[in-house]
């Protein structure tokens, strides 16, 4: 069954609770740790991983135990890690913004595994262009990654909220939501997506193609923790890279993993490829590399925190779109360089591509 996938509803109310947590101090050498992940396509890896025997056999390899477990629920993953539950957790970087480092915890995408390239979409019923939105309802999971890609989409004709109304709708009510008769607009994700452009009537007018690499998919861990904990960090990247050479691949092997990895999704294989097939997944681990340290992810980490601040979630009582720091590769820092909180370091991912794991 599927759960709801990357929403931030819950973010002011995790940042709220995180100021209020006692300090923990400086994280210190361990060899147990867990992560968390929840369904969704571009995270079902993870479950592999744990499952076929992966994740002890690149954890052995350092001495180490990882374990990954899954969370049915997606906001609650992320709480959970806030809270120091688990040491790293499967997110976007528009929640990894909003929940644990607008809550003060120093976080580290450390496998930026995907980015949306037309898993999330605006379906129009009876009209063709993303003009025709203008003065409808639009249903959508408020918050989410679907209300940010309806701003990056109205941004691309000029327009702004302001001209709509935004109606808040459970991703579980979404398909049932588009086939009452009033009901002519809607954001979401697959696989309701999929399944709402099946119905008569529906046209996609925008999808997250139009802003590929916005909507990113990753895998973060506490930056203390890491630090007095690199083996963590490489046994993590390490069965990740494992996995998808496996994944990827057309042999016997990759076919059942895929298929499991679908299984464990609630779909059959053909569900499951034609929702990769619209997930631009970084199987190398050059090209994860070349992603984050590219120049277009600051300006899209810029459009993130002020979506954030603009719907008040960018931590409580941020005063500005700069109240979280956030590193990229190259050291620079968008936002408070007192207060970083949120860092895209690719060393691990550079330590896959280099051979040197």
């Amino acid at each position: 069954m599927f759960r709801p996938k990357r929403t931030v509803l819950a973010a002011a109310l995790a940042s709220a609770t995180m100021l209020t947590l006692p300090a923990t101090g400086v994280a210190q050498p361990r060899t147990e740790f867990s992560v968390c992940w929840s369904i969704y396509v571009g995270w079902m890896p993870w479950g592999w991983i744990e499952d076929s025997g992966l994740m002890d056999e690149w954890a052995a390899k350092y001495g180490i135990e990882v374990e990954i477990v899954q969370i049915n629920d997606y906001i609650e993953s992320i709480n959970q890690y806030t809270a120091g539950a688990f040491d790293g957790c499967s997110m976007t970087n528009m929640d990894a913004l909003s929940i644990p480092a607008g809550g003060g915890v120093d976080t580290t995408a450390l496998v930026v595994g995907d980015f949306s390239n037309g898993n999330d979409g605006i379906v129009l019923k009876g009209a063709t262009e993303l003009s025709a939105i203008l003065g409808q309802q639009v249903n959508l999971v408020e918050l989410s990654v679907s209300h940010y890609l309806l701003a990056r989409a109205l941004d691309s004709i000029g327009a702004a909220e302001r001209d709509l109304t935004v109606a808040n709708t459970s991703d579980a009510d979404m398909v049932a939501t588009w086939q009452v008769s009033s009901v002519t607009a809607v954001v979401t994700w697959n696989p309701l997506l999929t399944e709402i452009l099946q119905s008569p009537n529906a046209t996609l007018v925008f999808d997250s193609a139009a802003i590929p690499g916005e909507i990113i998919d990753m895998m973060v861990v506490n930056t203390d923790v890491l630090a007095a904990n690199p083996d963590f960090g490489k046994a993590l990247v390490g069965a990740w890279y494992a996995a998808m050479a496996i994944m990827s691949s057309d042999t016997p092997e990759g076919v059942a993993a895929r298929t499991a990895m679908a299984a464990a999704a609630g779909t059959d294989l053909a569900g499951f490829e034609a929702q990769l097939a619209t997930t631009q997944m970084f199987y190398a681990p050059a090209d994860a590399v070349a992603f984050v340290e590219g120049a277009e992810l600051p300006t899209t980490m810029d459009y993130v925190r002020t979506f954030l601040f603009d719907h008040g979630i960018l931590g409580v009582g941020a005063p500005s779109p700069d109240f979280v720091g956030i590193e990229f590769a190259d050291g620079s820092i968008l936002g408070d360089t007192t207060n970083v909180k949120l860092r895209f370091d690719p060393s691990y991912m550079q330590m896959a591509a280099d051979g040197a794991l």
